[in-house]
């Protein structure tokens, strides 16, 4: 390869030098017949020269400083729209936000079920003086009994609604002493002694709460023997009363649960 490239090297130095050795020789031609007709110019004005050959690739040079940054260019169109990503995990609990407004006032609900539904309620008093003993006083003065729950006939109250009742009674007692009992069926659920010393009158009272069930009945009497100096007194002047009404019903769940206990 080497030996070829040589060879045409020299060929091509040979075929240079015949070349240059002709136009010199037309070169002098053309000067001689210049110098004849009066023409000064030189050869080299209408024949240029062999060409020569290319030389060598340089280095490169140095990089150039940073042109200056250009406009921001226009706003390009929106792409097409991605595919839907997976559902992330749950995030943990976030801060507490602020107290929101207060809401719309919601509807009015239902009425509910009152124990003023159920009433139950007496008033009554002594009209004349009795000295009857061990047996119900009947107080046929009546202040209050809507519901006729309290029988004026037999002096006693009869439990229709069942629930807790409160009986209280104010009497006027007349002799040396008195003893007056508070009765629920046949047995005493309470007692109050008056001892006034003198003959004139004085006042005895008292009261109790009473747990009291459907059929059940409740009446005072004087306890002891009958004196005829000793019992309840009552006229136009002074009134020996006897009270009772319903604080809280006891509604039944069941047929059952209205026994008398």
């Amino acid at each position: 390869m080497y030996f070829v490239q040589s060879q045409r090297s020299q060929i091509r130095g040979q075929v240079t030098m015949v070349t240059m050795s002709w136009m010199l020789l037309l070169c002098v031609l053309a000067e001689g017949y210049r110098s004849e007709v009066g023409v000064q110019e030189g050869c080299g004005h209408w024949m240029g020269g062999i060409p020569g050959t290319p030389g060598l690739d340089g280095q490169d040079g140095r990089d150039g400083r940073e042109g200056r940054q250009g406009e921001t260019g226009d706003t390009g169109l929106p792409g097409v729209r991605g595919e839907r990503g997976e559902v992330g995990e749950v995030g943990g609990d976030g801060f507490q936000g602020r107290r929101g407004f207060p809401g719309a006032p919601g509807l009015q609900g239902q009425r509910g079920e009152s124990s003023f539904l159920y009433r139950s309620a007496f008033s009554v008093g002594l009209t004349t003086p009795t000295t009857t003993t061990d047996t119900p006083l009947h107080f046929t003065k009546i202040f209050y009994n809507e519901q006729h729950h309290y029988d004026d006939i037999s002096g006693k109250f009869r439990c229709f609604i069942p629930g807790v009742y409160y009986f209280t009674f104010h009497l006027t007692v007349q002799g040396q002493g008195c003893k007056v009992g508070l009765y629920r069926n046949g047995r005493v659920m309470s007692l109050t002694l008056d001892q006034f010393l003198t003959s004139d009158l004085d006042q005895s009272s008292g009261g109790a709460v009473l747990n009291l069930s459907s059929g059940d009945q409740v009446w005072l009497q004087v306890y002891g023997a009958e004196q005829e100096e000793v019992g309840i007194y009552a006229d136009i002047n002074n009134d020996s009363t006897f009270t009772g009404f319903l604080i809280q019903p006891r509604l039944p769940s069941s047929p059952l649960d209205n026994r008398r206990r």
